[in-house]
């Protein structure tokens, strides 16, 4: 099977006056279609710069990463704009939901990108929130939701345009821990059952229980990688 993604001697320098800040050292990875990642570290060690080169949010200052055989960084901004909305679906620690808009309008926004008419945009969020639990929260907004309740509104707009790959940065850091077991069971298992790719980024030990490989970062490096069965 050819890796979704691969990771090709990812170097990322930040200049910072005289200094050169090295977030990420010689990365090398491959990631495969219907897997859970976890990439593990402190804050700091450089997994959420990593998840920003993959997610075509970055360019590495040297090294490649492919999709699909393809490279990332050769695109144009025009480019990865389009990547990421066809491709690709986040989950944000804070949520990132639009506070004029209800939850319903808030989990179309990545159809409106993609042109998909009103009509079918609109039966596609109801479906996604019925799927996350919130039936009957669609025409709520934000600030009418508990901190779980906005994350699964998030979470039923990373998935509804069926990507197929989804990035959860730190997704339960602002959550208690029971909603952050509700949480991660509704991610995984959507992911799993749709057999898309899942890159989490997380400090919890916990929350690497549930991924099928585990990538700890450290100082800009591969510390361990574990596959867990």
């Amino acid at each position: 099977m050819e890796p979704l993604f691969q990771l090709q001697n990812v170097h990322k320098v930040y200049p910072m006056g005289d200094e050169r800040i090295i977030a990420l050292d010689n990365i090398s990875l491959d990631f495969f279609r219907g897997k859970i990642y976890c990439l593990l570290g402190t804050s700091g060690s450089g997994k959420s710069t990593l998840l920003n080169l993959i997610a075509g949010l970055e360019k590495p200052t040297s090294g490649t990463i492919l999709f699909r055989g393809k490279p990332l960084e050769k695109l144009t901004e025009a480019q990865l704009a389009i990547y990421r909305q066809r491709y690709v679906g986040f989950v944000f620690q804070s949520y990132n939901l639009l506070p004029t808009l209800t939850a319903i309008e808030n989990v179309t926004l990545p159809l409106i990108f993609r042109k998909v008419p009103k009509k079918i945009r609109n039966l596609k969020a109801k479906e996604m929130l019925d799927a996350v639990g919130l039936a009957n929260r669609g025409k709520h907004k934000p600030s009418e939701l508990s901190g779980g309740q906005q994350q699964r509104v998030s979470i039923a707009r990373a998935f509804v345009n069926n990507p197929e790959v989804i990035f959860a940065d730190e997704p339960t850091g602002n959550l208690d821990t029971k909603t952050t077991i509700e949480m991660m069971d509704l991610i995984t298992g959507i992911a799993r059952e749709h057999n898309q790719t899942l890159l989490i980024v997380t400090h919890d030990l916990e929350i690497a229980d549930y991924a099928d490989q585990i990538v700890k970062i450290k100082d800009g490096n591969i510390d361990e990688i574990k596959e867990r069965l």
